[in-house]
Protein backbone atom coordinates (compact mmCIF):
# COMPACT_ATOMS: atom_id res chain seq x y z
CA UNK A 1 0.00 0.00 0.00
CA UNK A 2 1.55 3.43 -1.24
CA UNK A 3 0.74 6.70 1.28
CA UNK A 4 1.38 9.75 -0.98
CA UNK A 5 2.61 12.86 0.95
CA UNK A 6 0.17 16.00 0.45
CA UNK A 7 2.63 18.54 1.33
CA UNK A 8 0.45 21.21 -0.89
CA UNK A 9 -2.90 20.83 1.04
CA UNK A 10 -4.89 24.04 1.17
CA UNK A 11 -2.99 25.44 -1.90
CA UNK A 12 -5.86 26.13 -4.12
CA UNK A 13 -7.52 27.60 -1.28
CA UNK A 14 -4.78 30.23 -0.77
CA UNK A 15 -4.52 31.31 -3.94
CA UNK A 16 -8.14 31.68 -4.24
CA UNK A 17 -8.31 33.91 -1.06
CA UNK A 18 -5.37 35.83 -2.98
CA UNK A 19 -6.90 36.45 -6.23
CA UNK A 20 -10.62 37.17 -5.30
CA UNK A 21 -9.94 40.97 -4.20
CA UNK A 22 -8.31 41.47 -7.85
CA UNK A 23 -11.15 39.71 -9.26
CA UNK A 24 -14.11 42.26 -7.75
CA UNK A 25 -11.53 45.17 -8.52
CA UNK A 26 -11.56 44.56 -11.76
CA UNK A 27 -15.16 43.70 -11.65
CA UNK A 28 -15.66 47.55 -9.80
CA UNK A 29 -13.52 49.06 -12.45
CA UNK A 30 -16.00 47.71 -15.64
CA UNK A 31 -19.22 48.85 -13.54
CA UNK A 32 -17.38 52.65 -13.05
CA UNK A 33 -16.33 52.77 -16.57
CA UNK A 34 -20.28 51.53 -17.63
CA UNK A 35 -21.65 54.24 -15.35
CA UNK A 36 -19.20 56.62 -16.66
CA UNK A 37 -20.46 55.99 -20.08
CA UNK A 38 -24.35 56.27 -18.84
CA UNK A 39 -23.98 59.47 -17.47
CA UNK A 40 -22.29 60.78 -20.45
CA UNK A 41 -25.13 59.78 -22.86
CA UNK A 42 -27.72 61.22 -19.99
CA UNK A 43 -25.67 64.59 -19.84
CA UNK A 44 -25.51 64.40 -24.23
CA UNK A 45 -29.49 64.07 -24.05
CA UNK A 46 -30.41 66.77 -21.31
CA UNK A 47 -27.90 69.05 -23.88
CA UNK A 48 -30.07 68.48 -26.99
CA UNK A 49 -33.27 68.07 -25.26
CA UNK A 50 -33.00 71.52 -23.40
CA UNK A 51 -31.75 73.03 -26.58
CA UNK A 52 -34.90 71.80 -28.67
CA UNK A 53 -37.09 72.81 -26.72
CA UNK A 54 -35.83 76.23 -26.26
CA UNK A 55 -35.43 76.69 -30.16
CA UNK A 56 -39.19 75.91 -30.84
CA UNK A 57 -41.20 77.14 -27.96
CA UNK A 58 -38.54 79.86 -26.95
CA UNK A 59 -38.61 79.23 -23.28
CA UNK A 60 -38.17 76.14 -20.94
CA UNK A 61 -35.54 74.40 -22.19
CA UNK A 62 -33.45 74.08 -18.86
CA UNK A 63 -36.54 72.75 -17.42
CA UNK A 64 -37.17 70.13 -20.47
CA UNK A 65 -33.13 69.01 -20.04
CA UNK A 66 -33.04 68.40 -16.39
CA UNK A 67 -36.09 66.45 -16.92
CA UNK A 68 -34.55 64.45 -19.56
CA UNK A 69 -31.87 63.15 -16.97
CA UNK A 70 -32.97 60.20 -15.00
CA UNK A 71 -34.24 60.35 -11.28
CA UNK A 72 -31.50 60.68 -9.37
CA UNK A 73 -29.08 62.08 -11.72
CA UNK A 74 -29.08 66.33 -10.60
CA UNK A 75 -28.05 67.97 -13.92
CA UNK A 76 -26.82 71.61 -14.38
CA UNK A 77 -28.20 73.15 -17.02
CA UNK A 78 -27.80 76.56 -18.97
CA UNK A 79 -29.18 78.01 -21.72
CA UNK A 80 -28.19 80.94 -24.11
CA UNK A 81 -29.73 82.51 -27.27
CA UNK A 82 -28.79 84.90 -29.52
CA UNK A 83 -30.22 85.37 -32.52
CA UNK A 84 -29.25 82.83 -34.87
CA UNK A 85 -28.95 79.71 -32.37
CA UNK A 86 -29.39 78.29 -28.52
CA UNK A 87 -26.65 76.67 -27.08
CA UNK A 88 -27.44 74.63 -23.96
CA UNK A 89 -24.57 73.20 -21.80
CA UNK A 90 -25.29 70.23 -19.31
CA UNK A 91 -23.13 69.80 -16.02
CA UNK A 92 -23.52 66.39 -14.24
CA UNK A 93 -21.47 64.75 -11.64
CA UNK A 94 -20.27 61.45 -11.61
CA UNK A 95 -20.63 59.34 -8.42
CA UNK A 96 -17.74 56.78 -8.18
CA UNK A 97 -18.20 53.48 -6.56
CA UNK A 98 -14.06 52.79 -6.52
CA UNK A 99 -12.49 54.44 -3.71
CA UNK A 100 -10.04 57.28 -4.40
CA UNK A 101 -11.40 57.57 -8.05
CA UNK A 102 -12.72 61.36 -8.40
CA UNK A 103 -14.35 61.26 -11.95
CA UNK A 104 -14.34 64.79 -13.58
CA UNK A 105 -18.51 65.53 -14.23
CA UNK A 106 -19.87 64.58 -17.68
CA UNK A 107 -20.40 68.00 -19.28
CA UNK A 108 -21.99 67.72 -23.15
CA UNK A 109 -22.90 70.94 -25.46
CA UNK A 110 -25.48 71.12 -27.87
CA UNK A 111 -26.42 73.90 -30.58
CA UNK A 112 -29.72 74.68 -32.49
CA UNK A 113 -31.25 76.68 -34.69
CA UNK A 114 -33.25 79.22 -33.24
CA UNK A 115 -36.72 78.94 -34.80
CA UNK A 116 -37.67 82.31 -33.23
CA UNK A 117 -41.62 80.77 -32.28
CA UNK A 118 -42.53 85.00 -32.42
CA UNK A 119 -41.70 85.14 -35.64
CA UNK A 120 -39.65 88.32 -35.62
CA UNK A 121 -37.16 87.27 -37.37
CA UNK A 122 -37.01 87.78 -41.81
Amino acid sequence: MSRRIRSDRGQVALEYIGFVPILLFVALCGIQLGWIAYVHEQADTAARTAARVEARKGSGGAAAGRAAVRGGLTADVDVTKDADAVTARVSIPINSIIPGLDPKPATATAVMPNDDPNGARP
